[in-house]
């Protein structure tokens, strides 16, 4: 069933005018160009490339794969998700499918799954670095401390040159108020790729917090507590005329909680507003 409805999803776009030729005309393509293709990020040559191949009788697994990989690079996580639970059925053991179902499933925010799934990854001997920048990621959410060090440590270890996993080691060690050591991790990131999305904007915001010295996490603390003493920070500072370490308190109760900490916004909203 798998590749009736993923052609299903493929074609929904507009394809090549190759697509309707006879079979016999087609072009013959070769999947692993299609696989380089999507690795390289050309993805609607990816998705032309294979239309062109589905439609000259290609089919089976090898593209039921490739659907699945184009389907995550594209973003489309939950399609991305379903072919790769689908493969695993057939494969539970393989690494690259355990990983990437386990990112895909992290991205959806469906956290016991990518749990799961990455932990099943890492087991295998030929885990690779994205399998444990993800279980790193995965136990940040949990805000389990000691499994996210041993995580983002062994990512470092298969591949120091990745600013991802520096730029996540960063967050990570923001979502316990170690803010210089997150400004170190940051600047590890830039220093390899500074225009890594989103890298720019955390290394400012914890740059403001050591400027600030704002308060640390106690060891346990939740979200919850943790952003409530943020937010408390925030408004003896704004009490106190101190408007810089307002701003850079409320906006780190919002970054350290994973809902949305309304009295914080608010606080900070009211900063932004007429002096």
């Amino acid at each position: 069933m798998i590749i009736f409805l993923s052609l299903a999803m493929l074609l929904a776009e507009p394809v090549p005018a190759t697509a309707a030729v006879p079979a016999e005309h087609l072009p013959q393509i070769s999947l692993t160009e299609v696989g380089r293709a999507i690795s390289a990020g050309r993805l609607d040559q990816a998705r032309s490339m294979l239309a062109t191949a589905m439609a000259a009788g290609a089919k089976g697994e090898p593209v039921d794969r490739l659907l699945a990989d184009l389907a995550m690079a594209r973003g489309e996580d939950a399609q991305a998700l379903a072919m790769y639970r689908q493969l695993l059925a057939s494969h539970p053991d393989e690494t690259l499918l355990l990983e990437r179902a386990g990112i895909a499933s992290l991205r959806l925010g469906q956290l016991a799954e990518a749990t799961s799934l990455l932990d099943r990854a890492t087991s295998q001997p030929n885990a690779g670095w994205r399998a444990w920048n993800g279980r790193g990621v995965a136990a940040d959410r949990q805000s389990r401390w000691e499994e996210a060090d041993a995580a983002y440590a062994r990512a470092s270890e298969l591949d120091p040159l990745r600013p991802e996993i520096a730029n996540n080691q960063g967050w990570s060690l923001m979502l316990r108020g170690r803010w210089q050591e997150a400004v170190s991790a940051f600047e590890r990131a830039a220093a390899i790729d500074p225009k890594l999305p989103r890298l720019g904007n955390n290394l400012e915001l914890a740059r403001a917090a050591v400027a600030a010295e704002l308060p640390s996490r106690m060891s346990g603390e939740s979200d919850e507590s943790y952003s409530a003493r943020l937010n408390d920070a925030g408004v003896v500072a704004a009490s106190a005329g101190q408007t810089k370490r307002a701003e850079a308190a409320f906006a780190q109760a919002l970054e350290v909680r994973s809902r949305w900490y309304a009295r914080a916004a608010d606080n900070l909203a009211a900063l932004a507003g007429p002096k």
